[in-house]
């Protein structure tokens, strides 16, 4: 079992101890599904010969350009320019044209659809510059993804998709010099930052005829607790794609270079998100984002605690954070072997 490979096709159906069926013969292998054989405690599979050499596991350091890059990198680029065009038209008019929005949007999560590995997509195509229209842009996808994952539709989860590349619209009112300080804010210029809710929200009610895009807007920096603004709401006074938002507003944030000065580990951006699921976020909307961006960590490089180096080659439905990692031949459980802590993920 330590031997397979991504690739590898199994040349006979396999069953675990009890006799239940794990995969069929013909099942091209890849991380889930050894993950998988992992999971049943399958020791042995027959796999056909193999005819091509034997790949490095995928990180970003393996795969500098992975397949669907070319295609999605300019539609990436076209929709954060387009998104500064939508700022200013935002700003002239009070209101944004529906058409152009779904014309920028729609090719996005169109390829989208095609791409799992949410994590290494959004790092790869993230840089330093535009902040304000990428995080735009990187909200919209990731609303996408989590409303999907929480059990809209493909339809309904396309237009919350819409919701989160607006949900900040209403910064187009906030001078530039507060916007981007890159220092503390006063008293006096958060609270007019705050405001973008209060603004975003009324120029998309004159823009579409979807007044949840507009509560989203308005909401997104709503916590269920009641301590965010504008209104200080709790619990379910919160539209649930107000909650969506949230959640993927204070990921794609966070993983960005401008909050922090020097990059986090995605690990630890993503335990950050448990510890507010318990208080500040929705905990159902922020564990089920967690729950599943957290296999596309199968298949990375960690770095331990101890200084020892391995990969992840299967994560744990819910103990997110305990993966079971290969180290050399070697396999730790993080769930039962506790005094092991993965300090890094190299993405």
């Amino acid at each position: 079992m330590t031997d397979l490979i991504n690739g590898d096709t199994l040349s006979r159906d396999t069953f675990n101890d009890f006799g239940l069926h794990v995969l069929s013969k013909g099942t091209v292998l890849n991380d889930q599904e050894i993950s998988r054989l992992f999971q049943h405690q399958i020791e042995y599979v027959d796999i056909e010969d193999r005819t091509i050499e034997e790949p490095v596991p995928r990180t970003l350091e393996t795969t500098v350009n992975p397949k669907w890059l070319p295609t999605v990198q300019p539609i990436y680029e076209n929709a954060v320019k387009s998104f500064e065009s939508l700022f200013a038209q935002a700003l002239d008019d009070g209101k944004v044209n529906d058409a152009e929005v779904t014309a920028v949007l729609q090719p996005l999560l169109n390829n989208l659809q095609l791409e799992r590995d949410v994590v290494s997509m959004l790092l790869l195509l993230n840089t330093q510059d535009d902040y304000t229209y990428q995080h735009s842009v990187q909200v919209g996808m990731l609303s996408y993804y989590l409303a999907a994952w929480v059990g809209y539709s493909n339809e309904e989860a396309l237009k919350i998709g819409k919701a989160g590349f607006l949900h900040d619209i209403g910064k187009c009112r906030i001078a530039d010099e507060v916007l981007n300080k890159p220092g503390k804010l006063t008293h006096d210029e958060f609270e007019e930052i705050k405001k973008h809710t209060v603004y975003g929200h009324e120029i998309i009610l004159n823009s579409v005829d979807e007044p949840y895009l507009a509560i989203a807007a308005l909401q997104h920096h709503e916590r269920i607790d009641g301590s965010g603004y504008p209104h200080g709401l709790e619990g379910d006074a919160i539209h649930p794609v107000s909650k969506i938002i949230s959640v993927v507003d204070v990921y794609s944030a966070m993983i960005s270079q401008r909050v922090y000065q020097q990059k986090r580990d995605l690990l630890y951006v993503l335990k950050e998100l448990y510890r507010l699921s318990f208080k500040e976020l929705d905990p159902f909307t922020t564990q089920t984002f967690i729950k599943h961006m957290i296999p596309n960590f199968i298949g990375k490089r960690v770095e331990l605690a101890t200084g020892e180096s391995g990969i992840i080659v299967m994560t744990h439905p819910i103990e997110f954070f305990q993966p079971l990692v290969q180290i050399g031949d070697r396999f730790i459980d993080l769930t039962i072997e506790r005094e092991y802590e993965i300090k890094h993920v190299y993405l």
